[in-house]
């Protein structure tokens, strides 16, 4: 089979991905709250409660860089989005609710990376589509770059950044409301929360919208629609 038809990634690596997936949540969302809360019952400032809070996100990265030995571009984004929360949180004066709300600043960020690729040769999505849709071996990767050539397919990259980018510019400025109308305890919650609701509202909707346009390029009958349409 040609490296442009392939199949996407095999089942057997979803078990991995459940792992990653439990984990990734342990350490981003579990993990920040027991340490805030912890840190806060033993006389930690709300500041320094919430700066250790993000021991967890840390651990996350070190513990896919070890188990996986390399850095693709979801593992880069990362990194440079918690160096930039940790330039965030030693700039200005240390006040909690503005350090709280620093960090939606970092996922507004991303939202506008997002819908400035637009610009670019090829939109954002179209990278963290190829980490989640591959295994990552050269075979899948030219896989997934041979189906740009598809213009269905880049029509549903361009729709799903313009989604995600709108996606995380409204949960960033929905965290900044909460962080000034909420305790900073119950503010720590909802920011290590509704990144994650938001993320997942926003698969629901790439898988939904997906299927959508799967089906549709299967109805047009038009040369490789499925696939390209369908490979997100």
């Amino acid at each position: 089979m040609s490296s442009t038809t392939s199949p996407p990634a095999p089942a057997r690596k979803r078990k991995a991905a459940a792992i990653g997936w439990l984990l990734s949540i342990g350490l981003n969302v579990v993990a920040p709250i027991l340490i805030y809360n912890q840190a806060h019952a033993h006389g930690a400032s709300d500041f320094t409660a919430i700066l250790l809070s993000g021991l967890g996100p840390v651990l996350d990265i070190a513990v896919y860089l070890a188990w996986h030995r390399r850095a693709d571009e979801f593992a880069i984004v990362s990194l440079i989005f918690l160096a930039l929360s940790g330039i965030a949180a030693l700039v200005g004066p240390h006040d909690a609710k503005l350090l709280l709300a620093k960090d939606s600043l970092v996922t507004g960020l991303f939202g506008l990376v997002c819908l400035a690729s637009l610009a670019a040769a090829r939109p954002l999505m179209f990278y963290f589509g190829r980490k989640f849709a591959t295994d990552g071996t050269k075979e899948q990767v030219a896989w997934w770059n041979g189906l740009w050539q598809f213009e269905g397919f880049r029509r549903v990259q361009r729709n799903l950044t313009i989604g995600w980018g709108t996606g995380y510019l409204v949960e960033a400025a929905l965290r900044v409301v909460c962080v000034y109308s909420l305790s900073n305890g119950q503010a720590v919650t909802v920011n290590n929360i509704l990144p994650y609701a938001f993320t997942g509202g926003l698969i629901f909707w790439t898988m939904t919208y997906a299927r959508r346009a799967q089906a549709r390029g299967r109805a047009a009958g038009a040369p490789g629609a499925p696939e390209a349409a369908g490979a997100v």
